[in-house]
């Protein structure tokens, strides 16, 4: 891997675990609004930018104040995940430290993007105690223009970390979305996890360059 130099890890269900905290939120808080979701539609939203995840199902039952429906929701979804977070608890994916730590020790940079807003984004962080050092960057849904697939999380990315070529980046993640920003971003490597949202038959119809069971397993691909 010695032509890395960085690495953009998605978090829900990539470095996090995924432990139905997300789902149970949209579909609450959409409700409490007389929003009702399947479970298909929200899987196709996985790794999209929250707020427009959430303008997506709202635009679909009105067609008046879209965006003022879309920010009350959002700011009861961001405060009722909050309270899940805090009731449950947050922890890391499995080998997700260790793998970090693998790829500091070989000069390589590390960047968490999501589609959570950056409160959320500070409350996960904060519980699983990366705060300080452990990543180098952050990037979160209300950083950028466009969320996922638009590839501007990971460029968002290379820019807070120095690093200035297409060429030398890996993206990660456990959606299709995640797939197809980081296509569309151009990224050497492409890697699909299969412990969170979507399921191996889903990732492996996306451009992707491995598959993996988990970011534990990044180590052991070969590049």
């Amino acid at each position: 891997m010695t032509d890395i130099a960085l690495v953009a890890f998605d978090m829900a269900g990539t470095t996090i675990e995924d432990s139905g905290q997300v789902p149970d939120a949209f579909t609450t808080v959409l409700r409490k609004h007389g929003i009702e979701i399947t479970e298909d539609a929200l899987r196709a939203v996985r790794g999209a930018s929250k707020r427009d995840a959430i303008r997506h199902f709202v635009a679909k039952h009105h067609t008046a104040d879209v965006e003022a429906l879309t920010d009350q929701i959002f700011s009861d979804f961001r405060d009722y995940l909050g309270r899940l977070f805090k009731a449950g608890g947050v922890k890391p994916i499995a080998g997700a430290v260790g793998i970090f730590k693998w790829l500091r020790e070989r000069g390589i940079k590390i960047a968490l993007n999501t589609g959570f807003d950056r409160v959320t984004a500070d409350l996960i962080i904060e519980a699983v105690g990366w705060k300080n050092g452990v990543v180098d960057a952050i990037v979160c849904g209300d950083d950028v223009a466009l969320g996922r697939p638009a590839p501007y999380l990971i460029f968002r990315s290379m820019e807070l970390t120095g690093v200035t070529s297409v060429h030398r980046v890996m993206c990660v993640g456990d959606t299709v979305l995640d797939l197809q920003a980081g296509r569309n971003a151009g990224a050497r490597y492409v890697v699909g996890v299969l412990s969170g949202a979507h399921k191996k038959e889903q990732l492996e119809k996306e451009p992707h360059t491995h598959l993996i069971a988990s970011v534990a397993a990044l180590s052991s691909v070969a590049f």
